[in-house]
């Protein structure tokens, strides 16, 4: 009698438990408060996991949104006029003005844009591309005029750009005008800046070790060296310009194409210094030394030019290689 006592009591609070354990799950599942678990609770319940779903398909389709227009971007690189007056915003060396392409019109991120970066795969050369009818944004001059495509800066005047087909020639135009008034300013008698163009060839002789030439086919001694001499022979002469004046005492230059140049910037000291007067001076002045298109940066560019599929009669390292063989020869009398 007592152990059946017992089951039944602990018949009574399996079941007690079994009741709370339901009302738990009942008012868990309650969504609508009504104190019951029914088809409406269900239907809650359903309605919030349908938006749930819907919130995180909108997050995926945002982040996925997202990345496709940071891929955009990254493709088209399009410069907004607010660009232009950020402090890490600088010009390039090398600027391209080029009609909006239809990916650059239609695309919704490049609305309003002035222009566009252009990166070369190869070399890491990075250049600017303006639209021409956004030319007034950049505040910029070009030379001779806003039709020639690709145009590199002006070593001495940083906002001024120059067709890369008439590069060279405006350069030499330019630092001859700059001897003239170099020459007037320091109250020249009379200058004449003649112009000349190199030509170099190559002839293998040997030489013992004290210079002296040897006989070709001759045997030479442990000390014998082989090297090969440069004769320089000027295939162009003429003379670019050239002038009598009737002197005065000298007024320093404000120098531009030629200020980084040691010979001419020893001239006007020389001339400058009352303490040794200055008669007659003759310089052979390289023009490569002022040219602002080095070699290492003319390769950047053709291999720019190979990636765009642009092909001309000449390249622009051959352009700086010839540059490299021409001179001024600048004669100046006091």
């Amino acid at each position: 009698m007592e152990i059946k006592s017992k089951l039944g009591g602990l018949a009574n609070q399996i079941s007690d438990k079994s009741k709370r354990l339901a009302d738990l799950a009942s008012h868990t599942l309650d969504q609508n408060d009504d104190g019951k678990f029914d088809l409406s609770d269900v239907r809650i319940v359903t309605d919030e996991a349908k938006k749930a779903a819907a919130d995180a398909l909108q997050i995926l389709k945002e982040k996925t949104d997202e990345q496709a227009r940071l891929r955009e971007l990254r493709a088209l690189q399009p410069i907004q006029p607010d660009d232009l007056t950020d402090v890490d915003f600088a010009m390039p060396k090398l600027i391209r003005i080029v009609e909006r392409d239809k990916r650059h019109a239609e695309s919704a991120l490049c609305q309003g844009s002035v222009g566009y970066w252009s990166d070369s795969k190869s070399d890491g050369l990075r250049i600017v591309n303006i639209f021409p009818e956004c030319l007034d944004s950049f505040a910029l001059s070009f030379y001779p005029d806003c039709d020639c495509g690709f145009y590199y800066v002006d070593p001495s005047a940083p906002g001024c750009y120059i067709a890369l087909d008439e590069y060279f020639k405006y350069l030499q135009k330019a630092r001859i005008n700059e001897l003239q008034k170099i020459a007037q300013d320091l109250g020249a008698t009379y200058f004449r800046v003649t112009y000349k163009e190199e030509k170099a060839t190559f002839a293998d002789r040997k030489v013992d070790a004290h210079g002296k030439t040897k006989p070709l086919g001759k045997k030479e001694s442990s000390a014998d060296l082989q090297q090969a001499i440069t004769q320089k022979e000027y295939v162009l002469t003429e003379i670019k310009a050239e002038s009598h004046f009737a002197g005065h005492p000298p007024v320093k230059p404000q120098l531009k194409y030629w200020q980084t140049d040691d010979t001419i910037r020893t001239l006007i000291d020389m001339r400058m210094d009352a303490t040794g007067p200055l008669t007659k001076q003759t310089y052979m002045l390289q023009m490569s030394d002022s040219s602002g298109l080095k070699e290492r940066d003319a390769a950047k560019i053709d291999a720019m030019f190979a990636e765009l599929k642009i092909t001309g009669s000449a390249t622009v390292v051959n352009e700086v290689k010839d540059e490299s063989r021409r001179y001024l020869e600048y004669v100046i009398e006091f």
